[in-house]
């Protein structure tokens, strides 16, 4: 396996593919749809002797452009097959239906969040006006959870991790000791949950189960999607369930302070003023927070927002860790 660097001016973080040689010549995500990834992936594999038309198999670990935007010039090139998880292979085909619905969840949670509108149109503005970074839509076959996909003497066993993105994948390599995770499990960073993807019912509940598998499975490097290796991915899950934790005691102090609140207000609170993507990001991810603690108790939604129930106030009064378990 090799790991080919691609720059990313347009989300954080440089991103990865992999290549595998062998039997089949395959892919692991492809980078964004943007002229200086695409020249350097066309690097990458030029210094392995390949070339887009040498390509076999595309396999994509979620639909996000920044993993699977060249997939599609990719398979015009060479005939690859591209493959993806089932909930997620048909934004990647760009079928009009699915992201129709995806755009209808987007208008319905903006007003619930509290989004006012000159947010909401530079929000969208920056997704449909800015550069075309999805590239042309490739046919993709699908896989489930659990399967084990074969290219030649390549073999990768799929793992199903929801939360950033309903279909969400990691690849176990042979041996089971390592895997490609994606966007799951980052080095840097913590992946976004509940607005990168508002498909996904319960975000926060669906990515701490994920999280927990990963560590569960006891493996002793991950290959993420964006950076370098990681070589603890249990400590590392097990260091973003904290982070998730501290997060969820500052929702839950924003409330104390400042009574009932809505999903915008409470974003504004934790992360400030925002640009760009992360206006979709920011109250997203205070959503995901806010309605898990809501189904937890500790919140009441009310018409002026989400409002600490006594009980909750009491015991976060009580804390002194700055942490919230989950």
């Amino acid at each position: 396996m090799q790991r080919i660097t691609l720059g990313n001016t347009i989300f954080e973080g440089e991103n990865n593919a992999y290549l595998f040689t062998g039997e089949s010549t395959v892919l692991v995500d492809t980078g964004v749809a943007v002229s200086e990834a695409r020249a350097e992936l066309e690097a990458g594999l030029t210094a392995h002797g390949l070339g887009f038309a040498d390509v076999d198999a595309v396999v994509l670990t979620h639909y996000h452009a920044d993993h699977s935007g060249l997939a599609g010039e990719i398979q015009a090139a060479s005939g690859a097959t591209v493959h993806a998880h089932a909930a997620d292979a048909p934004l990647i085909a760009g079928e009009s239906s699915t992201w129709d619905a995806v755009h209808e969840t987007h208008a319905q949670l903006f007003e619930e969040w509290g989004m006012p509108d000159d947010a909401r149109e530079s929000l969208l503005a920056h997704i449909f006006d800015g550069p075309d970074i999805r590239g042309s839509d490739p046919a993709v076959e699908p896989f489930d959870a659990d399967e084990t996909l074969t290219f030649g003497d390549l073999e990768l066993e799929v793992f199903h991790t929801p939360g950033h993105a309903a279909g969400h994948a990691c690849f176990v390599l042979k041996g089971g000791d390592e895997f490609l995770s994606g966007d799951a499990l980052l080095p840097v960073y913590t992946p976004n949950v509940g607005g990168a993807d508002v498909r996904v019912d319960r975000p926060l509940e669906r990515y701490l189960e994920t999280l927990e598998r990963i560590a569960d499975r006891g493996f002793d490097r991950a290959w993420p999607g964006h950076r370098d290796p990681i070589d603890d991915p249990a400590g590392r899950a097990r260091y973003i369930v904290e982070h998730h934790e501290e997060r969820a005691f500052r929702v839950l102090t924003v409330l104390d302070d400042h009574g009932p609140a809505d999903a915008w207000t409470v974003s504004a609170h934790l992360f400030g003023d925002l640009e760009g993507i992360h206006v979709l990001h920011g109250p997203g991810e205070a959503y995901a927070h806010l309605e898990h603690l809501a189904r937890e108790g500790d919140l009441e939604r009310t018409n002026d927002g989400y409002r600490l129930t006594d009980d909750a106030a009491e015991r976060l009064a009580g804390r002194s860790d700055d942490r919230w378990p989950l």
